[in-house]
């Protein structure tokens, strides 16, 4: 079964920035536009933003302006830049395609925690 990689993750302050990076097996990268989503304990997990494979990006309004999702064709990862961090965004987070295949299990996530 193909799995996706997160990393990145980390402990920052509020204000400063993280880069997180998933690998993607190159068998659905070029196929699949992708996207990272965040959880929390007791939430359901949540949309971050996605990339096509334009390249065209959308965001959730509470990261708008602040994070940044980019795809790296030739090394079959896509990032997400992380700027101006809020201890709202301490959760962990995923990678995965959109649509979701229900026959893929998430990967294990990478934690963000944001201390103020």
């Amino acid at each position: 079964q193909v799995s996706l990689v997160e990393s990145g993750g980390g402990l920052v302050q509020a204000g400063g920035s993280l880069r997180l990076s998933c690998a993607v097996p190159g068998s659905i990268f070029s196929k699949n536009s992708m996207a990272w989503f965040r959880q929390t304990p007791g939430k359901q997990r949540e949309l971050v933003g996605l990339i096509a494979t334009s390249g065209r990006t959308t965001y959730a309004d509470p990261v708008k302006g602040r994070f940044t999702i980019s795809r790296d064709n030739a090394k079959n990862t896509v990032y997400l830049q992380m700027n101006n961090l809020k201890p709202e965004d301490t959760a962990v987070y995923y990678c995965n395609t959109v649509p979701l295949d229900p026959s893929r299990s998430w990967g294990q996530g990478t934690q963000v925690t944001v201390s103020s």
